[in-house]
């Protein structure tokens, strides 16, 4: 599991610092003649902080794995794998087409990156005690 929590981190790592300079650099360029232009940027960098900030998050799931019974390890990471695809892929398509009616999807992947954070803290509780 570490291995596959490790390979996550790496993967979401490496897209979320891509995408953060595509948005950074490119996507301006993109949508330069686009009216609501500041809200599609401004919809792409929540995105990327939170995709970074996340892909984070499953290196320091994968590093708990020694301490952290592996279901509750296996549930937070899904769950914040899900709040990634929605949350931050709902948004990166809004900002890439206009189409604003995916926000309705963005919630429930805040709830999945909620939803993460709780499952590895009752994992944690649930974890062995220091010595």
């Amino acid at each position: 599991m570490q291995r596959l929590l490790l390979l996550c981190s790496a993967v979401n790592g490496f897209l979320a610092v891509v995408l953060g300079a595509f948005g950074a650099h490119g996507l301006q360029n993109a949508l330069r003649d686009v009216p609501d232009v500041a809200r599609r940027l401004d919809w792409w960098e929540t995105a990327s902080h939170y995709h970074l900030g996340h892909a984070v998050a499953l290196g320091v799931l994968a590093l708990a794995s020694d301490r952290v019974p592996r279901r509750w390890l296996a549930r937070a990471s899904l769950a914040m794998l899900v709040g990634v695809a929605l949350f931050c892929g709902s948004l990166y398509i809004m900002a890439l087409t206009g189409v604003t009616g995916l926000g309705v999807i963005t919630p429930i992947g805040g709830l999945g990156f909620l939803a993460g954070w709780a499952l590895f803290g009752i994992g944690a509780l649930r974890s062995e005690p220091d010595r």
